[in-house]
């Protein structure tokens, strides 16, 4: 044997040690969660002990040989344990904080970039969409690389690992058909391919699809499905045969026999193969433990076939390896259907701790159960392997934002088309701050690139691509508004019609900074109804505290003729729910323009956010303003368009595109209500925050302060009347009423749109002027 063969035998040993280590750590962290941790409610913790026993090999291996100190990782939101395993092993993760798994203030249960003190690269937690956002990551280390903001030899591999399961879901069908347009590359998906779900063992027709699936799309796939021992075991008399029986076993009768043990796979094989020749032979030459070692020696629990696969595939194609492994391997209910949420209880827990060596009070030891000299190399091992060189990115620099950016000019405007002129502005700005600021600005869209306003800015700076790609329609003198080219300096990214993709590209270029040290300012457009379509993916991205502006048009009834599946009613009320999210609604283009300098700004404060802005294609009538307090107050969410007189006793709010109709109303009303007040609201959300802080900080030690909604409405009489109205939900703007128990008449909308011309809808729906007149009137009526 040659010393390199011996010092991959050497490694390998290593590794596999490791391999018992996160699986006993992870299981006694979840035991001690359930069983040793008082419980005040007590309610089950929970923890998948079972999920993190098929996957720690993988992780063994992957985090201690085959990880670059640049590659990034998301991990499946059940093996969070193996994780905080593997940190607390190279001293990043506390005792304390293991201790303390799944409790106020310890271990999350699934890795989050925001809430765990250990180094996590993407949160993981709604499955599909961790494994998903690492091809776009692997997308936006490619645009970095392609400006000239990234060196080539800082790049590193976008790894997902996912449970097969994950595989259920659509968004990754998506991603995968998206990552194929965009030529995506340096990107693993490893399948911890244990062939059971929550409820059942998977379906074993479809799971043989998958090859052709992702080969389709450009792929190279890799299947681990027999060890070293089943390989070994093939060669011998006999061991054709089974081969041949373990490849053609159904899922849930392989998982139903791993749990039944030895005994009942000798009688099993005996039964069905154990007349052909040499295989009752090979059979007796292992005792009942040796043969279910054998049985369930599946490549995803080698240590030594998963370094050859991944030693395999050091280019930059992307790879999906498929390791087959058993559900809670190496654990008392390996194999049953029902493990997936299982816990062991004390007696098995006991007896998993005495089969490794590890003594009563030891169970926290790094290396509990290893004798003295193989702990101070397994310690080395550690300390050596490429997970403690990991590259932390450094704080990515600030990107400068002018004190103040253009308004578009145009005595009517929508808002829609202002969003476009400011960012065509900010692309053809040549003074630094604006230049330098267009120059971190990258914009996506889900196919509605022109219809939401970007074409412009795409003329302007183009399509990213890592190959130049002509305008065909240009090169042949046909006549088209969108000159649009693609290379390497484009600056936009255009995606099909699938929103999850959206949110997860948006997630992914939010995340630049931390990831690569190198600061981008997203702005994905979408069509305010579909906003709904990549929920999922929006809150997945909130979570991890990804940066972006999300620009939602066109909204609401407004939207007239396109009629009902096209008009949003309850997108208010998601962008007041959604933590990680602040949320404005304009109605004119001066408004516009200051808060989406102030979102340039938000993306990057460090107790900032992501943007959303639900704006429309309606004209309005742009304001003058007399005063300049009113943008201050607007980026607060709301200002006195119309101020009251000194305890006025009503006054109409608006949000939004409704503006000429609560104009129109205020003007039949003032002469019947002197000093009626106007006020425009500009972010229910910010509005309704303030509020909830303000009460909050007088029920605890802070200063007794008023929100700004409260300081607004101090300004009527205490027992005044409100119409508040907005193409929505009308429930974004009655909560007003319990601000300081003023009476509230709201107007909005709570069922599905139809077509129309505006004014036909905004009748039939009580938006229109004459609606707002009428509920004053009803309101003031005395009781």
């Amino acid at each position: 044997m040659t010393v390199a063969a011996l010092a991959d035998t050497d490694t390998i040993a290593l590794i596999e040690r490791l391999d018992e280590r996160l699986r006993w750590l992870s299981s006694w962290t979840i035991h001690n969660a359930n069983h040793l941790r008082n419980s005040d409610d007590g309610l089950k913790v929970g923890g998948h002990q079972a999920s993190c026993a098929s996957i720690s090999a993988i992780m063994a291996a992957l985090y201690f040989h085959a990880l670059g100190p640049n590659d990034k990782v998301a991990v499946k939101p059940h093996a969070g344990p193996v994780l905080h395993a593997i940190h607390y092993l190279l001293g990043q993760q506390s005792l304390d904080q293991l201790q303390r798994f799944r409790g106020l203030g310890g271990a999350q249960s699934y890795p989050s970039r925001t809430k765990d003190q250990i180094p996590v690269d993407f949160s993981t937690g709604s499955v599909g969409l961790g494994v998903a956002v690492t091809a776009f990551a692997s997308l936006v280390q490619d645009y970095l690389i392609a400006h000239g903001q990234l060196a080539p030899a800082d790049a590193g591999r976008m790894i997902a690992l996912m449970g097969d399961a994950e595989l259920d879901e659509g968004n990754i069908y998506e991603c995968l058909i998206e990552a194929y347009k965009h030529d995506v590359r340096n990107c693993w998906w490893v399948v911890d391919y244990n062939r059971q779900s929550l409820d059942a063992t998977t379906a074993d027709r479809m799971f043989r699809r998958f090859d052709d699936i992702f080969e389709t799309c450009g792929w190279r796939v890799i299947t681990l499905k027999h060890g070293k021992l089943q390989q070994a075991a093939f060669k011998l008399p006999g061991g054709k045969a089974l081969e041949d029986w373990i490849d053609t076993c159904p899922n849930a009768e392989f998982a139903a026999l791993t749990y039944q043990g030895g005994a009942a796979w000798r009688a099993r094989l005996t039964r069905d193969i154990g007349s052909k020749r040499g295989v009752a032979a090979l059979l007796a030459g292992y005792d009942d433990a040796a043969l279910a070692r054998l049985m369930t020696n599946l490549g995803g629990h080698c240590i030594a076939s998963l370094i050859e696969a991944f030693d395999s595939a050091q280019d930059d194609t992307p790879t999906l390896f498929i390791a087959y492994t058993v559900k809670g391997q190496g654990l008392p209910f390996a194999g049953h259907k029902d493990n997936h949420s299982g816990l062991m209880n004390p007696g098995q827990i006991h007896g998993l701790r005495d089969a490794l060596g590890i003594a009563p009070g030891d169970e926290w030891a790094l290396f509990g159960g290893v004798g003295d000299n193989e702990a101070a190399r397994l310690q080395a091992f550690v300390a050596a392997s490429p997970l403690a060189r990991a590259h932390r990115a450094a704080p990515a620099a600030a990107v400068p934002v002018p004190a103040r950016l253009p308004v578009p000019d145009g005595a009517e405007q929508s808002t829609q088309a202002a969003f476009g002129r400011i960012l065509l502005d900010l692309a053809k700005a040549e003074d630094a701050d604006s230049a330098a600021l267009a120059a971190r600005i990258v914009t996506t869209s889900p196919d509605v690139t022109v219809s939401t306003n970007l074409g412009a800015w795409v003329n302007q700076r183009g399509l990213f691509r890592r190959a130049d790609m002509a305008d065909v329609f240009r090169s042949a003198g046909i006549p088209s508004p969108q000159k649009w080219s693609g290379h390497a300096a484009g600056q936009h990214i255009e995606l099909g019609i699938a929103e999850n993709n959206l949110f997860l590209l948006l997630a992914a270029l939010g995340l630049s900074a931390p990831l690569f040290g190198t600061r981008l300012l997203p702005v994905g457009t979408v069509y305010d109804p579909f906003i709904a379509r990549g929920l999922d993916a929006l809150n997945y991205g909130c979570y991890q505290d990804a940066r972006f502006l999300l620009v939602a048009t066109p909204s609401g009834l407004t939207l007239g003729p396109e009629g009902g599946a096209h008009q949003s009613i309850n997108t208010p009320l998601i962008g007041m729910g959604q933590p990680g999210l602040t949320a404005f609604e304009p109605a004119f283009a001066d408004e516009l323009t200051a808060m989406m300098r102030w979102s340039f700004d938000h993306l990057q404060a460090d107790d900032g956010g992501s943007v959303y802005l639900r704006l429309t294609t309606r004209n309005i009538a742009q304001v003058p303003r007399d005063t300049a307090d009113w943008e201050a107050q607007a980026l607060a969410g709301a200002y006195w368009l119309r101020a009251p007189a000194p305890g006025a006793s009503a006054a109409i709010v608006y949000c939004g595109a409704i503006a000429p109709e609560a104009i129109a109303a205020w003007e039949m009303l003032a002469d019947d209500l002197p000093g009626l007040g106007l006020l425009a609201v500009t972010s229910p959300d910010l509005l309704h925050r303030g509020w909830s802080a303000a009460r909050a900080s007088r029920w605890g030690r802070g200063a007794h302060t008023l929100s700004h909604i409260e300081t607004l409405l101090a300004d009527l009489a205490p027992g005044a009347g409100l119409v508040t109205v907005i193409d929505g939900s009308p429930a974004a703007l009655s909560w007003l009423g319990g601000v300081r128990g003023q009476r509230v008449s709201p107007l909005g909308v709570d069922r599905f749109g139809q077509t129309g011309t505006l004014a036909d809808l905004y009748s039939r729906y009580r938006l229109d002027a004459d609606s707002i007149v009428e509920a004053m009137a009803e309101l003031l009526l005395p009781i």
